[in-house]
């Protein structure tokens, strides 16, 4: 018998409600909705729109359940480590959410060194620096507004949706693990740490596990999208880990992967943390999966270079589409320019198209002076940088890995595929490009107990969808391999 789930799948520029109908051992799909969503600027801050997200999300609802009323849960995923401050009497927001970009974290890990180094912290916590993981950016929000905390609980943006819906306040496993501010072990807050660092314990509420039945839906709700109790699911609600969980992974052979969006998180799944010296340095971070796996991985910039130049260019002078830049990037020489895709400099919005003539510039190699250039430095970088990170793996969990599963809208990008198994000289499987929702909506059947575990459920994915496989030109090997002495001393 069919059964239907709803997926609320939200990144960084937009989002999606997609219904899930599994039947006969395959999974369909059908996108209900879409919107449109990005950082807020105000006072050379930026923020979400948190009021207009929770108006899609009820807007995605009503189409839903009108299209399929029968819809037996709903899950929520969104990106990590941004958080929204509820007052814990009213339930009312106490502060609009901060976006991960925002520059009130540039330099905050200074202050954070006098109290707790970079190298105990990754001893502690397993998770890899970002600026703006949710420990700096707490402790940047404590120094500018420490009332926000008063009586306040914190909860990560798809909990703080889910908590929009039924009323938990919870925090799913998989996107507190992103904060920097959990125990890898024990999985649950290192409250030791956040009394180092001057923030409030009472913030910080229970952390359940991904495949967890929250509450129903509340009854003003159902009134007003007219449809019954349904379930609220905390499924893996960091999209990274449903992406993980949606990887078609071969049994034959050994597997790293990719989730490739705006970010590329590059790894492997493990079975526990592994928080050496060594992994700390590479850097990889240990964040959570499904049915207790470690996603052992290292974030990349991913698509970000290309849709800020997409945008730049058009908003300047042209027309231009994804598919346009990719038929550009085929007319420069390859491997002639090369940028580090993890500088800082590209982290923020703005000129990035500028901001790589002038690495390049800086380092040495000249100015990339036309759009095809600019372009091809950014694909020949970013299949280096993958090359290097999969190294670096290799080494750190002595693994020799023999294919990379890509799954997310980069998969879109053939060239990119094609770029990657090249410069890796291994296979590359890319696909599906909805990984992310498909792992929300296999999250909800596995908790709803019509898909038995997490590698039945990759078997759901292998029957349900295209997946199309990339071989390396060992031709091109002599050149990649002459490329990457060259992006090491660039990238270091």
């Amino acid at each position: 018998m069919a059964k239907s789930y709803l997926a609320f799948d939200l990144g960084a520029s937009s989002g999606r409600g997609i219904i899930g109908t599994f039947d006969d051992g395959k999974l369909s799909l059908q996108e209900i909705h879409r919107f449109v969503n990005g950082p807020q600027e105000k006072n050379d801050s930026l923020f979400w729109d948190f009021k207009l997200i929770c108006k899609e999300i009820k807007s995605g609802l009503k189409k839903a359940f009108t299209e399929n009323p029968d819809i037996s849960s709903i899950g929520i995923d969104t990106w990590g480590v941004d958080y929204v401050l509820f007052d814990r009497d009213t339930g009312k927001i106490k502060c609009q959410p901060h976006n991960y970009r925002d520059p009130r974290t540039d330099d905050i890990w200074l202050e954070v060194e006098k109290t707790v180094s970079l190298g105990e912290l990754y001893a502690r916590t397993g998770i890899q620096y970002l600026q703006f993981n949710t420990l700096y950016q707490l402790v940047a929000h404590n120094r500018q507004r420490p009332q926000d905390f008063e009586n306040a609980v914190l909860l990560f943006m798809p909990d703080a949706l889910t908590y929009m819906l039924c009323g938990e306040m919870t925090c799913e496993y998989s996107v507190a693990s992103t904060s920097n501010l959990l125990d890898p072990v024990k999985r649950n807050w290192d409250f030791d740490l956040i009394d180092m660092l001057g923030l409030p314990r009472n913030i910080f509420p229970k952390i359940v596990q991904p495949c967890t039945k929250a509450a129903v839906l509340k009854p003003e709700l159902q009134k007003a999208i007219g449809c019954g109790p349904v379930e609220i699911v905390k499924v893996g609600a960091h999209d990274t880990a449903s992406a993980v969980a949606a990887v078609p992974a071969p049994t034959d052979r050994s597997w790293a992967y990719v989730s490739c969006g705006t970010w590329a998180l590059l790894g492997a799944e493990i079975d526990q943390p592994l928080c050496s010296p060594e992994a700390g340095k590479a850097p990889f971070t240990n964040e959570g999966g499904l049915e207790n796996k470690i996603r052992f991985l290292t974030s990349i910039m991913g698509t970000w270079p290309f849709q800020e130049t997409r945008r730049e260019w058009n908003e300047a002078y042209r027309n231009i589409t994804f598919a346009d830049m990719e038929a550009m990037a085929g007319e420069a020489e390859p491997l002639k320019y090369l940028i580090d895709p993890n500088d800082t400099s590209f982290l923020t919005p703005g000129d990035v198209p500028e901001r790589i003539r002038e690495f390049c510039e800086n380092t040495g190699q000249g100015t990339p002076e036309s759009d095809a250039e600019i372009l091809r430095c950014i694909y020949d970088s970013l299949a280096l940088y993958f090359r290097k990170k999969i190294l670096q793996l290799e080494k750190i969990l002595a693994a020799n890995y023999q294919c990379l599963n890509i799954v997310g809208g980069g998969t879109k990008d053939k060239t990119l595929m094609q770029m990657t198994a090249d410069c890796l000289g291994i296979t590359v499987e890319a696909g599906p490009v909805e990984a992310t929702a498909i792992g929300n909506l296999l999250g909800q059947a596995i908790t709803a107990g019509d898909i038995g575990s997490l590698a039945e459920a990759r078997k759901v994915v292998k029957a349900s969808f295209q997946i199309i496989e990339f071989i390396p030109d060992s031709n091109l090997k002599p050149q990649y391999d002459a490329a990457m002495l060259k992006f090491k001393k660039i990238c270091g």
